[in-house]
């Protein structure tokens, strides 16, 4: 059905395509790889249409196409759903679905019959309780992502790029998801898969290619056969998917720095309480939609809740900017939305929670500014390697770790870390590890939310395990395993 030959794009100093080829079937599910940075978000912007290619040709059912508009691709049956949803939140979810091919009369937009649509939309993927006429923004984060399928859907395209779909999903949105996906292969739909798991590869994936450093390093990979060491030595130069910190060489945790008790927001969770010590990581394990996330932003301030929250041995008010100064750092999900000022530089997104420790006499030192900027780029790996570069020219992994090394300025009590490498490749994920893991042998208290268990149980000490927002068990990581947290989350029985 496609067929992508020679794609070269170059931007000012750098070269992100080098000659990219990818081959797609009708009715096959292509899985693209890659590290962030590999070239994969150029790649399906240039067949967005977003992008033009300077050198390549793709071609779609045998004849030469040229998208030069996201419209253009749209048209000719190209649809992307994107890893930062591109939403409009002031509009409906029937709003959103149906932008730019409304339905309409004498000019006149028809709201039944387009929420009738929608409703229809919403209803084939699985979710019913979406309402047309609701507010897109205040829909949470897993909604958002069936929202933006919807409008896939709702353009009948031949070809649709999924670029981590899953990524705020639950695991049984997750199992819809790949029903839908199921559904659309057997209808001739072609389904380009873009993930960072790569069990769900295996699980719904037909052929792989692998990019690296813009270049196809591979083609047509089986997706089921394919060994997974082969997969990340191809996408990292190494044998393993996750490396974690070594546990047994770590001191005993120091004094409490964070106590929470009997917190409690409504419609989100009930009665949560628990400690966090210095040197010690707490991991929230739960399903999406269980309250972790609520959790975190009730103790930052940023969620109305009742019950107390205490700080090295003092009280906090529900304000946010009581809890940073107080030495608490908050790096959110959603990056985009909640973390990032795009249009500035990676120095100043940095340095944005500690701007007085940069000043003197009333004036921002920008040398030292830039100076600490730098360090913690080299320390994070964040690439390109410029601190000046604008942070919305970064892939989502490496802004994420902006928003981490935000946190890494100046002296911090506790941090609290949610889906840290949400995003962030399999070749940086053992860097962040690493770095978590050292902030806290250094003294630093962690409270650590995550989608994948596996995650939790490498990096936490202690595990509390989530459902429906009531906490059903509290131990020791190293107690547990994966299958039996997965039990708990999603059968509700406690470990025993």
């Amino acid at each position: 059905m496609l067929v992508m030959r020679g794609i070269v794009k170059q931007f000012p100093g750098v070269r992100a395509l080098d000659g990219v080829d990818l081959e797609v079937e009708a009715g096959e599910v292509h899985c693209l790889l890659g590290q962030n940075g590999a070239g994969k978000s150029t790649l399906i912007k240039v067949l967005a249409g977003a992008h033009r290619p300077d050198e390549g040709t793709i071609t779609f059912n045998g004849r030469e196409v040229r998208p030069g508009s996201p419209v253009d691709a749209l048209r000719l049956g190209f649809a992307t759903i994107y890893q930062e949803l591109d939403l409009v939140d002031g509009l409906s979810v029937a709003e959103n679905i149906y932008l730019g091919h409304e339905h309409s009369n004498t000019g006149f937009i028809r709201k039944r019959v387009t929420n009738g649509y929608a409703a229809d939309v919403l209803k084939r993927l699985g979710h019913p309780e979406i309402r047309p006429a609701t507010e897109v923004g205040g829909l949470s984060p897993a909604a958002k992502q069936i929202v933006s399928m919807a409008r896939a859907l709702s353009h009948d395209a031949r070809l649709i790029v999924m670029d981590e779909p899953s990524a705020a999903l639950a695991h049984d949105e997750v199992g819809n998801l790949f029903r839908i996906i199921r559904e659309l292969t057997a209808q001739g739909v072609a389904v380009v898969y873009i993930s960072h798991r790569l069990e769900e590869i295996r699980e719904i994936g037909d052929r792989v290619t692998v990019l690296k450093d813009g270049r196809t390093v591979a083609v047509g990979l089986p997706a089921k056969n394919t060994p997974t060491s082969e997969i990340v030595s191809l996408m990292t130069g190494r044998n393993v998917e996750y490396i974690f910190p070594d546990k047994s060489t770590k001191s005993p945790p120091g004094e409490v720095v964070l106590r929470v008790e009997h917190l409690t927001s409504p419609g989100a969770f009930t009665g949560v309480s628990f400690e966090v010590r210095a040197g010690e990581i707490v991991g929230l394990a739960g399903l999406v939609g269980s309250g972790r996330s609520e959790v975190l932003e009730a103790v930052y301030g940023a969620r109305a809740a009742s019950g107390r929250v205490t700080l090295m041995g003092s009280v906090l008010p529900r304000r946010t900017t009581t809890a940073v100064k107080r030495g608490m750092g908050l790096a959110p999900e959603e990056r985009k939305a909640q973390a990032l000022l795009l249009d500035q530089s990676v120095t100043a997104n940095i340095t944005l929670g500690s701007l007085p420790g940069f000043a003197r006499f009333g004036w921002l030192d920008r040398a030292r500014e830039r100076t600490e900027a730098r360090r913690l780029v080299d320390l994070l790996g964040i690439r390109p390697p410029d601190p000046e570069r604008a942070i919305k020219t970064l892939s989502g992994g490496n802004q994420q770790k902006a928003v981490l090394a935000r946190w890494l300025v100046g002296g911090r009590k506790l941090l609290l870390l949610d889906e840290p490498t949400r995003g962030v490749d399999v070749g940086a994920r053992a860097e962040l590890y690493a770095v978590i893991r050292r902030l806290a042998d250094e003294g630093i208290g962690v409270l650590l939310v995550s989608s994948e268990v596996p995650e939790v149980l490498g990096l936490a000490d202690r595990v509390l395990v989530l459902r429906e927002g009531t906490v059903i068990h509290q131990g020791d990581a190293d107690e547990l395993d994966e299958h039996r947290v997965l039990d708990m989350i999603m059968e509700g029985s406690a470990a025993r």
